[in-house]
């Protein structure tokens, strides 16, 4: 049995006496399409925060494969394997989306410093971006400026410089936030087309779009994981139901 993509051992985390993760355990295989979901302030940021290096833990141990990760830095883990984006997306205002994402290239390359000095030089890194970007659907605004784009375009492209580090796992935070309801499917539609070898684990409050895209799903409540299961058993699950999802059903 291959080893988790990405795995968490009693994960814990505190600011004084805030406990923000409590003995955080999870385990997410190579190909996953995950959801992590529940009420605001129930750890979920924290949690990728956590997976990510931007928050060192207090207790427990993380692991990408089978290497502990735990006490690497964040660019170390980017180039490990491990992406994310972030609710508010940060992008190459004054570069269009083709230049933005070879720019990713480059830099996993180690050829950032000479990205400046010639673009065409750089073809494979070129062609390579541009590749990303045809699967994201983005090929048709490649040499768009990224500041004129729509915003569900800029999440997209946000996407595609995370992938342009080649990923075996991608942590998604809110990819949809700020974007139009019609337009958030979409974006899920071409996130959910991406390889079977990545491993995608997406915070997202949408439970359309969590029930349409997730195979399993999992739901936090005070920093703690309360529940973990199929989309069929969240749904039928009564604890769920009642500290997040209501009576309201989905299908």
């Amino acid at each position: 049995m291959s080893a988790p993509a990405l795995s968490t051992r009693q994960l814990s985390k505190r600011f004084d006496s805030l406990v923000v993760a409590r003995d955080i355990a999870l385990e997410l295989p190579v190909g996953a399409r995950y959801a992590l979901i529940g009420p605001n302030g129930a750890g979920k940021t924290t949690l990728i925060n956590l997976m990510t290096g931007m928050l060192a833990p207090d207790a427990g141990r993380i692991f990408l494969c089978e290497n502990d990760i735990t006490g690497l830095e964040p660019q170390e883990r980017v180039r490990r394997g491990l992406a994310r984006t972030f609710q508010i997306n940060t992008l190459f205002a004054g570069l269009n989306a083709l230049e933005a994402v070879t720019l990713a290239v480059c830099e996993r390359r180690g050829l950032s410093r000479e990205f400046w000095r010639n673009v065409a030089v750089h073809k494979e890194a070129i062609d390579e971006a541009h590749d990303i970007l045809v699967k994201l659907r983005l090929g048709e605004i490649c040499y768009q400026p990224t500041r004129e784009l729509p915003y569900g375009r800029q999440r997209l492209l946000e996407i595609a410089l995370a992938l342009a580090t080649r990923p075996k796992v991608l942590l998604l935070d809110e990819p949809a936030a700020g974007v139009p309801p019609e337009e958030s499917s979409d974006i899920f539609e071409v996130v959910a087309g991406l390889s079977t070898d990545l491993a995608l684990l997406f915070i997202e409050h949408d439970m359309h779009v969590v029930f349409r895209f997730a195979t399993q799903i999992i739901v936090m409540v005070g920093g703690t994981v309360f529940a973990e299961g199929s989309p069929a058993e969240i749904a039928a699950h009564p604890g769920v139901r009642e500290v997040y999802l209501g009576t309201r059903k989905h299908g």
